[in-house]
């Protein structure tokens, strides 16, 4: 594999719901092989991982692909405050990105997600045309548990600071569910946006195309962990080709300073040239 100068380039795209802000990256002498588009994860996870989506990124551009990354409405650089942000927004900056990407690379686009970002390319991928490939790292398998996880991070908090929780989880779903936001870890979630998320289950959902399922744990496997495995097994079952892979390496989308994965961007590029 031959790795070219790469050409990034930061701009806006007039969203749905207001401007969005996107970072382009591609190869500068050659015609790129297809596109790939990447969409982040959650709340504070989305700035934790930046810097390993921007390595990847740059090594696919490297590798002869064109990959844009778009912050989603209500989050990062784009036009909102995280209570703008729903699922159906997401939708469309998703729908938004893609045709762009597709009008300046090819009909061939690869969708590459991390955790909720993840989850959030398997259903975009049922409604887009040209959809090739799946590149999943560590998807959020249950919309459910990840929202009671999430409201978790509040009640911890308000352990170290006030020495007790002043609520618990059925508390604050019982505030969502009458209408109220929440704010956990400076982030106000919208009661729509969490009414999404307890929707959101992977096995139900059906991948048009193959996907590759990569993890990261404390040992080198081709299996997953058991949650992601359920819902690789009733993709299988569907008929759906799929690959998984966990490599070693430390979560770097939850830990305390912002850490790499080199072995994931590696176990990556080699899914993408079996």
């Amino acid at each position: 594999m031959v790795e070219a100068a790469i050409h990034t380039e930061p701009f806006f795209l007039e969203g749905k719901h207001g401007q969005l802000f996107c970072l382009y990256h591609a190869p500068a002498d050659i015609e790129p092989h297809e596109g790939i588009l990447y969409f982040h994860p959650f709340a504070e996870e989305m700035h934790k991982s930046r810097r390993m989506a921007a390595l990847q990124a740059r090594a696919f551009a490297r590798a002869g692909y064109a990959v844009l990354q778009v912050d989603l409405t209500g989050c990062g650089d784009s036009a909102g405050d995280f209570s703008d942000a729903s699922w159906d927004a997401w939708q469309d900056d998703a729908r938004l990105a893609h045709t762009w990407l597709v009008d300046k690379v090819s009909e061939n686009i690869t969708l590459w997600g991390l955790r909720l970002g993840a989850s959030l390319a398997v259903q975009a991928a049922q409604n887009l045309s040209g959809i090739t490939r799946l590149l999943l790292w560590q998807p959020i398998s249950n919309g459910e548990q990840f929202l009671t996880q999430f409201l978790r991070i509040k009640l911890a908090s308000e352990m170290l600071s006030e020495g007790q929780a002043q609520s618990g989880t059925k508390t604050l779903r019982a505030q969502l569910e009458a209408g109220e936001s929440v704010e956990v870890g400076g982030n106000m979630l919208a009661p729509a946006l969490a009414r999404s998320l307890t929707t959101l289950k992977l096995a139900e959902l059906r991948p048009p195309c193959p996907v590759d399922w990569l993890e990261v744990g404390a040992t080198e496997s081709n299996d997953i962990a058991p949650a992601g495995r359920r819902v690789v097994e009733a993709w299988r079952a569907a008929g759906t080709e799929i690959h998984t892979r966990t490599v070693t390496g430390e979560p770097f989308w939850m830990t305390q300073e912002i850490t790499e994965c080199p072995t994931l961007i590696e176990a990556t590029l080699k899914a993408m040239y079996p």
